[in-house]
């Protein structure tokens, strides 16, 4: 948990016509490429993407397994995996690592947004516990209360992706450590 409340902040807002997810990039070192910095969102198939805030490795894994996951479910049934199976299996993975000893548990909290035919766009938190959660508005990683305040007075059920990307930034740029925000800083998908 400790890494998470560390890692760039990461928001996610659920809009009537798509899924915004916004990520800080948490330059640590001047030395550090920039074209090669570690990535804050990942496409997960073609209908899923997902944000993540905590120790990269572990994230990466984990992205790993979903891809696989995902893959697997669109090779046996010739057709896209739903948004919250997915998010059972990658979290039943996560919660089988808090339980033996000898295994860490996984440092890493995600935002998955999707979409499918059944349930149309959809949003959901993923803890290291393995708990997950649907969420119309979500912030994970450093100064997530700021966010989770910001977001409860602002969000609006009927929000647009454009006004929905509008308050991601207001929302990032009052959690961020910079006084100014600059493009290298932040990542944006819908």
């Amino acid at each position: 948990m400790e890494a998470i409340s560390h890692a760039g902040a990461t928001v996610g807002l659920l809009a009537e016509d798509g899924v915004v997810l916004a990520a800080e990039l948490k330059v640590t070192s001047k030395l550090l490429d920039p074209g090669h910095s570690s990535e804050k969102l990942y496409r997960i198939d073609e209908h899923i993407v997902c944000s993540a805030a905590g120790i990269t490795a572990d994230a990466n894994s984990l992205i790993e397994y979903a891809r696989e996951t995902a893959q697997r479910y669109k090779y046996l049934y010739q057709e896209n995996i739903p948004v919250e199976q997915l998010m059972q299996d990658v979290c039943d993975l996560m919660q089988g690592y808090t339980q033996y000893g000898g295994l860490r548990p996984f440092g890493v909290s995600f935002l998955f947004a999707g979409w499918d035919e059944h349930f149309g766009f959809q949003l959901y938190k993923c803890e290291p516990s393995g708990n997950y959660s649907a969420w119309r508005a979500m912030a994970v990683g450093k100064n997530k209360s700021n966010a989770q305040t910001l977001l409860k007075q602002e969000y609006e059920a009927d929000i647009s992706t454009v006004a929905a990307t509008k308050l991601a930034v207001r929302v990032l740029s009052k959690t961020m450590d910079v006084v100014s925000l600059t493009h290298e800083k932040g990542t944006f998908l819908w």
